[in-house]
């Protein structure tokens, strides 16, 4: 259990294996970097592929430990950060498979990624209001229209695969059982390709986007640190916690 990485036919697996619902601590995070980097950069790959074990994709971020240790905050800021980057600064493509929730870190995850394949019980959600905190819309943004950002920011719901598809978000949704073959059978088309076209394509298309999503969700983490000084955040930690509800204000 934890993150394991596998290398077939030039192809890497990324997998989470953290139970009970691959939500992260600081540590964790803070090593998905160096796990993607590397991966990325060894010439027997040319796809990575992040998919998880488990009741969901990812939950996001140990909220039990931050309600515990909430001076851990900018150690997980810079994880998250750095992990959001490090994915989308891979050499080559990365390919998210995605089943259940996906859950603040992992709207990072997705959002930082080439390619989103989903199950079709997967759902997307960011519930920073109700958990004291603020972050991941600068990732849903490479997702979704800007608008059903905010709707899906300001009211903590979820967007059911269907829905991402249906707005350009997800390449494919799949049944559930599906999901791991047909994942890699998308990548195996890429994999299959050229390295070197592979490292530039993405360099290529990095550099045409029209905004920076990592400065954005640099500016989007100052927030989260003003939120977590504010009472209001401790009190909506401990509500979910607790109970697993939001607060009530």
């Amino acid at each position: 259990m934890g993150i394991e990485c596998q290398i077939k036919d030039k192809i890497a697996e990324i997998v989470f294996d953290v139970p009970p619902v691959n939500a992260f601590d600081s540590h964790t995070w803070m090593s998905l970097p160096d796990i993607i980097t590397s991966t990325a950069r060894n010439e027997d790959v040319n796809c990575i592929l992040i998919r998880a074990e488990g009741r969901g994709f990812c939950g996001g971020v140990d909220i039990k430990e931050m309600q515990a240790h909430p001076e851990r905050i900018t150690v997980l800021n810079r994880g998250n950060y750095l992990t959001f980057k490090a994915i989308r600064d891979a050499e080559i493509p990365v390919v998210s498979a995605v089943h259940k929730f996906v859950i603040g870190g992992g709207i990072g995850i997705c959002g930082a990624s080439d390619t989103i394949i989903a199950a079709d019980d997967a759902y997307f959600s960011l519930p920073e209001v109700d958990r004291g905190a603020m972050g991941g819309a600068s990732h849903l943004s490479r997702m979704l229209p800007l608008h059903k950002v905010r709707a899906a920011f300001f009211t903590g719901g979820n967007i059911p695969a269907e829905e991402a598809y249906r707005l350009g978000a997800v390449e494919k949704v799949v049944p559930r059982d599906e999901l791991e073959a047909q994942a890699r059978a998308f990548c195996a088309i890429i994999a299959a390709k050229s390295r070197k076209a592979l490292v530039i394509a993405k360099e290529a298309l990095n550099g045409l986007e029209p905004r920076d999503v990592d400065r954005g969700y640099r500016w989007e983490q100052g927030f989260t640190l003003e939120m977590y000084m504010h009472e209001d955040s401790q009190k909506s930690r401990d509500e979910f916690v607790e109970t697993g509800r939001a607060a009530k204000f």
